[in-house]
């Protein structure tokens, strides 16, 4: 009865190993899945190379204008106008730098000739800027000189031409007509070469004073407008003729005002010169003077706007 107890055990075990071998061999056979790849490998990205913690560039970012330096020749009676202008424009086109160069018209004209580097030029008179203007008068451009770029040339302000004398005016002269009296001992003047020495010569002219003056020795030139006020300043002369605006900045008392009845009207003229290496933004600058802001800036001294 043991015996056959035991075989009935034996063959039970053997049966449930039977099973459980066949059940380990079908998971052995079933196929394991490799996980889904959800990136993709770095470096391999439309080939380029991994970029990783930088950002791409907005579509609507633009790159930093690029610096631009920018040569103005100007006129000596615009030095405090322009400088403060120099301001405001470093806010309104910060990539653009203003360097100045300050002198007679006369002077900037030379320089300009001779090849100074130059982006706008701002004359005090017509003359200066007729002689560098092809489209100009021959008579008055006798070397045909083409440096004015076409379209650019404006008339930008007018001044006025005034006698002025040194603070409590020692030798008490009240009018132009004064200097043809023996009041005036020394009458400072800008020279032929410069605009408000033309101006006084014809104010002198008209008078019929001039050649009187010339030959009494009572007249001392200068060689810019700059020069004659710093003579009535320091009361080296008794008298000067300058512009309006210089008496103004100068703080000196204008006894009298020119008419047209005595010399020209005084208008600048200004102008972006062909030979500028960036006339596109020489051109924005002398847009820029012709606003209301700038305007106000040169009615302050006594410019006025050319009509």
């Amino acid at each position: 009865m043991k015996r056959k107890m035991m075989a009935a055990m034996m063959m039970a075990s053997a049966l449930c190993a039977s099973m459980l071998a066949g059940c380990g061999s079908k998971e052995a056979e079933t196929p394991v899945e490799a996980p889904a790849e959800t990136e993709e490998p770095v470096g391999e990205r439309d080939g380029s190379e991994d970029t990783a913690g930088t950002e791409a560039p907005s579509e609507t970012e633009t790159a930093p204008e690029e610096a631009v330096t920018l040569n103005i020749f100007a006129a000596a009676s615009m030095t405090e106008t322009l400088e403060k202008i120099q301001t405001l424009y470093a806010e309104a086109a910060p990539e653009v730098t203003l360097v100045f160069n300050f002198d007679s018209s006369g002077t900037l004209k030379t320089q300009i000739q001779e090849g100074a580097d130059c982006d706008v030029f701002i004359s005090a008179a017509q003359k200066q800027m007729n002689q560098l203007d092809i489209t100009a008068d021959p008579e008055v451009n006798e070397e045909g000189l083409d440096f004015v770029l076409e379209g650019s040339r404006v008339n930008l302000l007018e001044n006025k031409v005034v006698l002025a004398v040194p603070e409590g005016n020692p030798a008490g002269i009240e009018s132009f007509e004064d200097l043809g009296t023996d009041r005036l001992k020394l009458l400072a003047l800008g020279n032929e070469d410069v605009p408000v020495g033309q101006y006084s010569t014809e104010i002198l002219t008209s008078l019929g004073f001039l050649e009187g003056l010339e030959t009494d020795g009572k007249i001392t030139y200068a060689s810019n407008v700059k020069e004659v006020t710093t003579q009535v300043s320091e009361a080296s002369a008794d008298a000067g003729i300058i512009y309006a605006t210089d008496a103004f900045s100068a703080g000196l008392t204008a006894v009298d005002e020119a008419g047209t009845d005595l010399c020209r009207q005084v208008i600048y003229p200004a102008a972006v010169l062909n030979t500028s290496k960036a006339p596109e933004t020489a051109q924005a600058f002398l847009d820029y003077l012709k606003t209301d802001e700038c305007m106000e800036i040169f009615g302050e001294v006594g410019f006025s706007k050319a009509l």
